[in-house]
């Protein structure tokens, strides 16, 4: 039996998440070029500037207290010994059977991500919702900021009480907008998180594609790209990965836009990329009564 092992500091889908969208990061970025006041938990204020110490008067050798000289001593002296309980030894263990020779691959999941139709798919769809969503905060923003200037063009005109009542309409509108634009922010990072756990699961399941790929190839110790200082050519087998990638999973699950995936998931009714059989086009591309289901790896394709 071959076993495939791949070594890397952190999981392919560390590395995958570097290459998903940034939606809830870009409507923050969003929230940043505009005073932040949008997004919970990314409308934190500035951190204040560290104090700066105060200059420190030099004192004279002559002025020196006699306790610092007695104190010099004692700072150098030895921490003191503490008990330690005792442990066991350990048991002696039989010698078994030498592993394999290392038949070493290499892959980059970056640029298997690059390659892959289903990101693609996932960055086009997303990205056009957290476009819309920074449209959407950009004309909240200049509309509740020109609330807040025609309040103070009408102020002497108004009462206290008047000026009161407004103001705090504009701050439960802020309020609303933090709410709100933050949840949507949520949402569309889950739908990318939702979507690209799948490309993630096709690759490194314990089945999946660069464990196959691998054995295809007889090896058993696979390595990130990055981790590897020197190979040759037949060792990479990234773009093989990429290729079959393409062929098992063009297309992933993505929630609708609006439909939290959290709700989704406590309703345990969430979809899987495995469980459903495309739609079929047409009455002459259905499949016979007959013939059993195929589980398809495709739940629907944007056009």
């Amino acid at each position: 039996m071959t076993f495939i092992s791949l070594m890397r500091p952190a999981s392919v889908g560390a590395l995958l998440a570097a290459t998903v969208l940034a939606v809830a990061p870009a409507a923050h970025a969003q929230a940043a070029n505009n005073g932040g006041w949008f997004v919970p938990k990314a409308a934190h204020p500035d951190a204040p500037a560290a104090a700066r110490p105060a200059p420190r008067r030099s004192v004279p050798m002559a002025e020196a207290p006699v306790e610092d000289e007695q104190a010099a001593p004692n700072a150098q002296q030895a921490p003191p010994v503490l008990p330690l309980p005792p442990i066991p030894n350990p048991p002696t263990v039989a010698k078994g059977a030498a592993p394999p020779a290392a038949v070493i691959g290499v892959i980059n999941v970056q640029a298997v991500m690059q390659m892959s139709s289903a990101a693609q798919e996932i960055q086009q769809v997303l990205g056009a919702r957290r476009d819309k969503l920074a449209q959407a905060v950009q004309r909240e923003e200049g509309a509740w900021r020109g609330e807040q200037q025609k309040l103070q063009s009408e102020a002497r005109s108004l009462t206290a009480d008047q000026i009161q009542l407004r103001e705090r309409h504009l701050q439960e509108r802020r309020a609303k907008d933090q709410r709100d634009f933050g949840n949507q922010a949520r949402i569309v990072q889950e739908a990318a998180q939702v979507a690209f756990h799948q490309i993630e699961r096709e690759l490194e399941q314990g089945n999946g594609i660069i464990a196959a790929v691998a054995g295809a190839h007889n090896m058993n110790l696979v390595l990130h790209a990055e981790q590897v200082v020197l190979h040759v050519g037949e060792q990479d087998i990234t773009e093989e990965v990429a290729n079959q990638l393409n062929k098992t999973l063009p297309h992933v699950f993505i929630p609708d836009e609006g439909v939290d995936p959290e709700q989704l998931a406590k309703s345990g009714k969430m979809p899987t990329t495995a469980d459903e059989q495309r739609a079929p086009q047409g009455p002459e591309q259905a499949a016979p009564a007959s013939a059993p289901a195929q589980p398809e790896s495709v739940l629907r394709q944007h056009h």
